[in-house]
């Protein structure tokens, strides 16, 4: 369940540190910090656009609902990040959906406020563009290489965004179920599981449940690689 969290909501977040402090106060009148725990939905797509949000911890699912039920994993967002960013010069409408993986603490910001900002601080503005420009060139790349790359290759690449992106460590739990880590690399559940066994077989990975442990880094790094 979320739950709202008082005091200073904007303190520690490096774009709003180029704001004037009359600024700063705006924001701060229109944020909360949230608590959403895990599965919990932030936002669903093609629903009409209310805040702009940034994780200051936590791991959130960014995800595109199709209308047959199946859906397809972009991004995983983690602290220090803003979601849903690209709705501020976009269309009136969320571009996808997003829920929490694991208890998540999230600043919400009127997109109001945020737009009026946009317009007065061109130095605030530049930075949300960059950040907003890196997002689709994560997203084009990430949905290339799924077109690209063989199905072990996704899966070396996923592993390797869990160890270096996510963790920061070899040896980490799988934050998905395997449905989910379909979703994320492009295939179906069965194929995911057949070939984390294969990886596993092959002295690649250490398996146990969702505990992972990467004890052929070069091997995964040629197979991202290569494709």
């Amino acid at each position: 369940m979320k739950n709202k969290i008082t005091g200073n909501p904007v303190t520690e977040i490096p774009a709003f540190s180029l704001l004037t402090e009359e600024q700063n106060r705006l924001i701060q009148n229109v944020s909360n910090i949230v608590l959403y725990g895990s599965g919990e939905m932030l936002f669903r797509q093609d629903r009409p656009v209310s805040h702009i949000m940034y994780v200051q911890s936590g791991l959130i699912k960014i995800f595109r609902e199709s209308g047959n039920g199946r859906s397809v994993i972009t991004d995983l967002a983690t602290s220090g990040s803003f979601i849903s960013l690209i709705s501020v010069f976009g269309k009136e409408l969320y571009h996808y959906s997003a829920s929490a993986v694991e208890e998540s603490r999230v600043l919400l910001t009127e997109i109001s406020a945020l737009r009026k900002l946009i317009l007065e601080n061109g130095e605030f503005a530049g930075l949300l563009l960059k950040q907003t420009g890196q997002e689709c060139i994560n997203t084009t790349t990430k949905l290339m290489n799924q077109f690209q790359k063989q199905l072990p290759g996704r899966v070396a690449e996923m592993l390797l965004f869990f160890s270096e992106r996510i963790y920061g460590s070899q040896e980490f739990n799988l934050p998905l179920s395997r449905r989910e880590l379909a979703e994320f690399t492009g295939t179906t559940k069965e194929s995911m599981i057949r070939t984390l066994a294969e990886f596993r077989h092959d002295k690649i990975i250490k398996l146990d449940g969702k505990k992972v442990e990467i004890i052929s880094p070069d091997i995964i790094h040629t197979l991202c690689r290569l494709g």
